[in-house]
């Protein structure tokens, strides 16, 4: 039991020292002074009348000389409709999309999507949801167009804001680790998924692959399924400067939060074979490292010695490298508790899987 323990030590010192490392150690961009072509920001709302009041102001205000928001109105019937058309009067440069309720239509976040691409004037598209505020008014300059004109996907990211209670600190935690992960793994050339929170792709590589037809069937995928199907080490940036980042609300119940991963377990299942394994595998012997470490516990004193001197190696050696991330990505305040959620977000992440497994399967997306 020591010696499978010992290995899913260096199985997970894998993923922390070749992996993630390379996200701690690599140089933030810096912002472009200047931009280089227009641009489409989509935003699909499904009654977020309350959300689109606070946050769609921040989008309107952006510093780019040259951009549209399109809004995506699905169905709403909280007075969304209302508050888009006055605000359209408003701003030239604000498009509302609306899509009525219609048999014939497939209903869902990725028809929704769909319309605002078709409808947006740019190649250029930019995504955000309409929970969601930009750190500052220089997101789009960073989220630009790059000069290489082989990029046609850019990965952003986006933290949650932060709220005093444990499930909120579960939520920002997972979001912190599932941004290591997708952000280090597209910087060692197999990017794998992105969050449509903030994310940008070419209008033309949207249509020239048939858009989300691979996966329409299901209710996720708009975002990590297009990016898994379609980026590569070639054609897929990053960015991480703070100006950049998108700030969300957070879900403030269990509930909601379940839910959520429930969506994304279901999308997982659909990702590349390579992708599948190296996940999986991440995933496996994290769990096996702590089921072996609990077992070591009922021997004798000796083995739960050792099983104690590998666990603490294990919080040593990420104790140098995760609080850097944490500061990076916006997340300092976790950066000492972050062993404790470590074991918590694994518990969790365990009942949701089973509870994804053996659930109902259909989830909408609002």
């Amino acid at each position: 039991m020591l010696s499978i323990l010992a290995f899913c030590l260096l199985v997970q010192l894998y993923y922390v020292l070749f992996v993630h490392l390379k996200l701690a150690k690599v140089n933030i961009e810096e912002i472009p002074l200047s931009a280089q072509k227009p641009l489409s920001v989509i935003v699909c709302a499904r009654n977020e009348i309350v959300n689109l009041e606070q946050y769609l102001p921040t989008l309107l205000s952006q510093d780019y000389p040259e951009f549209e928001i399109v809004v995506v109105n699905d169905r709403s019937w909280d007075g969304t409709e209302e508050f888009l058309e006055q605000l359209e009067k408003k701003h030239r440069n604000l498009r509302v999309v609306k899509i009525l309720d219609n048999d014939k239509f497939i209903a869902g976040k990725k028809f929704a999507v769909t319309m605002g691409i078709k409808a947006a004037k740019y190649d250029w598209l930019v995504f955000t949801d309409a929970d969601c505020t930009p750190a500052s008014e220089h997101w789009l300059m960073d989220m630009q167009q790059p000069i290489d004109d082989n990029t046609e996907i850019v990965l952003g990211y986006s933290p949650y804001m932060k709220k005093r209670s444990l499930l909120n600190a579960l939520i920002r935690f997972e979001t912190f680790f599932t941004a290591v992960n997708y952000l280090s793994f597209a910087l060692k050339g197999m990017p794998y998924m992105g969050v449509g929170r903030n994310m940008a792709y070419k209008k033309s590589l949207f249509f020239k692959n048939k858009g989300f037809a691979a996966h329409m069937h299901i209710p996720s995928g708009d975002d990590d399924l297009f990016v898994n199907a379609h980026a590569n080490k070639y054609n897929t940036e990053i960015r991480l400067h703070r100006d950049s980042h998108v700030w969300s609300e957070p879900n403030n119940t269990w509930g909601g939060y379940l839910k959520q991963k429930k969506r994304h377990f279901g999308a997982g299942k659909l990702y590349k074979s390579k992708h599948k394994f190296i996940l999986s595998l991440q995933i496996v012997f994290q769990f096996l490292f702590y089921v072996f470490f609990a077992a070591c516990m009922f021997f004798s004193r000796e083995a739960q010695y050792i099983a104690l001197g590998i666990l603490g190696l294990s919080i040593i050696i990420r104790c140098f490298i995760y609080p850097k991330l944490l500061k990076r990505l916006n997340y300092s305040d976790l950066r000492w508790w972050f062993p404790i959620l470590d074991i918590l977000l694994f518990l969790f992440l365990t009942l949701n899987g089973f509870l994804a497994l053996f659930g109902k399967k259909k989830v909408n997306w609002k």
